[in-house]
């Protein structure tokens, strides 16, 4: 057996490995966007609904007291799996959008003022542009940008000007474009220098790589359920308890208080006071399933499969395509994520998704979400796979196989 096909058997717990597309082999290649789910996540949420669905934190009946020790329990799930220092620090949100949202609302508001300066990268993700746009409108508040390299990586030969006076740093562990994996610790070393904070959106990270909040040094963290083989509609913002003290609350309501009166409110204690309303109950259950799963597994093993999956991709694209392929991003798969970006010849990337889904591909084609990124590439899209813990060789080869089906497709009559 190969080094990629190591973890191969793992998408035996895969149900919807299960079917078919078309007549044809199930070949997903989209687990940057989303991942699937393993039967252990689908039958704990299960479980939840089946065995003590109530409503969490404020029945006293033996049901709600499940629910609010299963709900809770998964949060400190999350706190073991970033090595956080408490389940205080750890913010249940819908997504990752929502955590980039509730720094730049609750933070952002409380600390910017006009001239503040936000850097970002040239290939974050739009959940961390839009929200400092919004505030530059709103507060006045400047952004400076950290260029690219030609081959993907960040352009860090101005950082010490671009990071001068800067109030907030906010940049991505791992590009879902590019695969980019970014050397985080000087970057923080060196905003935290410039007395500026950093924000890590870990959505492309955190279901690939071990993520030690402690070691990283960076002040928040961000990332998403449902790309680490948990549901959608729960998200994680992981911050420094001293920060999340000193915030207000982002959203007014039920659960994030501890007082109501006419004359105002008293905010809820940590984390609770960042939660308002029903929080997503079943949906933190099967991200504590997910975490479960994924540690079993080994985030180790997991990042050793990619690395060969991606290596073999590689090769396999150069091999048969040559200079009709252009892959995006670094070429060393060892600063490189399961994510391969790529454009072949003049074929759209949206028709070279519609051929690969003809032949059982799953792959994601457009922007993604990065259209300052897509603009520094020179391109309107691309065509993207990504790759997780449940691929293998042959669904490399089948996606390079389906691509000659494009290329002949499109090919001049």
């Amino acid at each position: 057996m190969s080094a990629s096909g190591s973890l191969a058997h793992l998408k035996n717990d895969f149900p919807i490995f299960q079917r078919d597309t078309k007549g044809k082999p199930f070949v997903y290649l989209d687990s940057a966007a989303t991942s699937q789910k393993p039967r252990a996540v689908l039958d704990a949420m299960d479980h939840y609904y089946e065995r003590f669905n109530a409503n969490v934190h404020r029945g006293v009946y033996e049901l709600a007291e499940e629910a609010t020790a299963a709900f809770e329990g998964s949060r400190s799930k999350v706190a073991r799996f970033l090595n956080a220092r408490s389940t205080r620090e750890i913010v249940f949100t819908k997504n990752a959008t929502e955590s980039s949202n509730l720094v730049a609302q609750a933070w952002g508001r409380a600390n910017l003022k006009p001239g503040d300066t936000v850097v970002i990268t040239q290939m974050e993700h739009h959940a961390n542009i839009v929200p400092w746009h919004q505030l530059a409108a709103e507060r006045g508040i400047e952004l400076r940008w950290i260029p690219l390299t030609p081959d993907g990586r960040l352009d860090l030969s101005d950082i010490s000007r671009i990071l001068d006076g800067a109030k907030l740093l906010g940049i991505t562990a791992m590009s879902n474009v590019l695969g980019t994996i970014n050397d985080l610790a000087p970057l923080i070393a060196a905003a935290h220098g410039a007395g500026a904070l950093v924000l890590v959106d870990g959505a492309q990270s955190v279901p690939h790589l071990t993520t030690d909040v402690q070691s990283l040094g960076c002040d928040f963290l961000i990332f998403s359920g449902h790309k680490m083989l948990g549901p959608t509609g729960i998200g994680v913002l992981w911050a420094r308890e001293e920060l999340l003290d000193a915030m207000p609350p982002f959203l007014g309501g039920g659960e994030m208080i501890l007082d109501v009166r006419l004359d105002g409110f008293t905010p809820n204690e940590l984390p609770w006071k960042f939660e308002a309303g029903t929080p997503p109950i079943a949906e933190a259950i099967g991200l504590g399933a997910a975490i479960d799963y994924l540690s079993n597994v080994g985030l180790d093993a997991i990042r050793n499969h990619e690395i060969s999956l991606v290596t073999y991709a590689l090769d396999s694209l150069e091999e048969r395509f040559g200079e009709g392929i252009r892959i995006f991003g670094p070429r060393e798969p060892g600063i490189r994520g399961g994510v391969v970006s790529f454009s072949l010849g003049d074929i759209h990337a949206h028709d070279i998704s519609q051929v690969l889904d003809d032949e059982g591909v799953c792959v994601r084609a457009g922007h993604h979400c990065a259209k300052p990124l897509m603009r520094v590439l020179g391109v309107p899209a691309t065509a993207r796979a990504s790759f997780y813990l449940y691929n293998d060789e042959g669904d490399v080869d089948a996606l390079v196989t389906a691509l000659v089906a494009a290329e002949k497709f499109f090919a001049p009559v």
